[in-house]
């Protein structure tokens, strides 16, 4: 005879899934208005009445990433999990081509506008004031021949190769993402930013910037003017050159701590 154990073994009729613990996120998305406000935000709409309704995609993609699609055919993975489809009320999931095709009505705009609108409703919902904000760019090589809007540019262990120079904005305190430009690879790093910086504003919406912080990437007089006229505090750093290092010492006032060692007091 088997050892006993104390577990009871059951068959049932009832349908299953192995993503039950997104029943939370279904509870937090409503908690939050979410439909409600990506209805609100005057996304592309379909070009037929058979067609599946924006908000509805935007959930569904949320879903499959976080069921852990990494791509657009991923998505599929909740269409064919009747328990989630039941769960998110969403009558019938549309196939992963349907989002596509959602993310492909966007233009400049349209996408500059409701990202916009997205990131004021989430910092809204989030309450968080003061916040660090950091600014940072960085390298993307591109392979193969899917390489729209790539350059030769800077790019330190793929040189000569085409890449993207994106230039991004993050809530230092809690690792949010507060702004994304995706630009070509041959794009300076502080290139745009007073646009980028206003945009980031405007995405934060009523939350305030207590510290904003960039590399040396980023230390420029019209960065410096444009935080000092908005008055936010800022950490930048700046190469250490001869001219730099002059103007420290004419600033500070030294005094002798040891022989041969003095610091500002």
């Amino acid at each position: 005879m088997p050892p006993e154990t104390p577990f009871d073994l059951k068959f049932t009729s009832r349908e299953v899934t192995a993503w039950g613990g997104l029943a939370l996120l279904k509870r937090m998305l409503d908690g939050m208005g979410f439909k409600e406000a990506v209805q609100s935000w005057d996304l592309p709409q379909p070009g037929s009445n058979r067609g599946y309704r924006p908000e509805q995609l935007i959930e569904q993609m949320i879903v499959s990433i976080w069921c852990g699609a990494a791509r657009f055919a991923h998505a599929d993975i909740t269409r064919l999990d009747s328990t989630l489809v039941r769960l998110f009320d969403w009558g019938k999931a549309a196939g992963h081509k349907a989002i596509v095709r959602l993310f492909q009505r966007f233009d400049q705009v349209s996408a500059s506008r409701v990202q916009s609108s997205s990131y004021r409703w989430l910092f809204d919902k989030l309450q968080l004031n003061p916040i660090t904000l950091d600014v940072d760019s960085t390298v993307l090589t591109r392979w193969g021949s899917q390489i729209e809007g790539g350059a030769k540019g800077y790019n330190p262990k793929n040189k000569g190769r085409q890449s993207h120079h994106p230039l991004m904005a993050f809530v230092a305190d809690w690792r949010l993402v507060a702004n994304f430009w995706l630009r070509p690879g041959n794009t300076a790093s502080s290139n745009n930013i007073e646009s980028f910086l206003e945009s980031t504003l405007k995405n934060l919406g009523d939350t305030k910037v207590g510290l904003f912080r960039a590399d040396s990437g980023f230390y420029d007089k019209v960065i410096v003017a444009w935080l000092k006229a908005k008055k936010i505090c800022h950490i930048i750093s700046a190469r250490l050159t001869q001219a730099l290092q002059q103007s420290i010492v004419d600033q500070c006032k030294w005094q002798q701590v040891e022989v041969g060692l003095k610091s500002p007091s």
